[in-house]
């Protein structure tokens, strides 16, 4: 039986279950997979990351009954008009496929020279008390880098290895784990999301 300070996340994603009880545990809140209450991934026809996430979240909410947590995160690259935007994991078609994105990448970036690749991660986050909640909580953040020409580091995912942080001197593939959840997008969303849900629930 979920407790009244349960809230239900839109993905079944291991990694962001993970984080997302990290930082709301201590406001007393416990955040459970979709999987658990039988919701299935909606499609994501929305043209904004803000538009998929409310989708997701509102399908959670409405299934569970739950107050229901949902993001929406992608990489954008200004000389490509802010592509892959929201199909950043479904760049390349399907079946999704990271290598396949980063060579789509890499591809579309190739007469572009060094410095006229900037680009930026983003991240919304989206918390809704019901599914039919007209006022959801809604955080946005950026992480500004530039695409690579040749892929660096082994960790992450995505796009990471081809994400040059000028300010580490590294790819986000290179950072410690620790460090990537301190500086990232989503991490400093998650951040921005506990402090509102802090106020809301204090």
């Amino acid at each position: 039986m979920a407790s009244p300070s349960t809230l239900v996340l839109a993905s079944g994603n291991v990694g962001k279950l993970r984080e997302f009880n990290q930082l709301l545990a201590p406001l007393g809140l416990d955040v459970r997979p979709q999987a658990e209450f039988g919701v299935q991934d909606v499609d994501e026809t929305g043209l904004t990351f803000v538009e998929n996430a409310l989708l997701k979240a509102r399908e959670a909410s409405k299934i569970s009954g739950l107050p229901a947590l949902a993001d929406d995160s992608g990489l954008e690259v200004d000389a490509l008009h802010g592509a892959p935007g929201i199909y950043s994991a479904r760049y390349a078609g399907e079946p999704k496929s990271d290598e396949r994105n980063n060579e789509k990448l890499l591809a579309s970036l190739s007469s572009y020279a060094e410095g006229q690749r900037s680009g930026r991660y983003w991240c919304v986050l989206v918390y809704l008390r019901h599914a039919e909640d007209p006022v959801p909580v809604i955080v946005q953040r950026s992480w500004e880098g530039e695409i690579l020409a040749h892929p660096r580091g082994n960790g992450g995912f995505g796009y990471d290895s081809l994400f040059w942080l000028p300010d580490q001197g590294m790819s986000v593939a290179e950072l410690p784990s620790e460090t990537k959840n301190r500086l990232s997008h989503r991490g400093r969303a998650l951040q921005g999301l506990a402090e509102l849900l802090k106020v809301a629930h204090g």
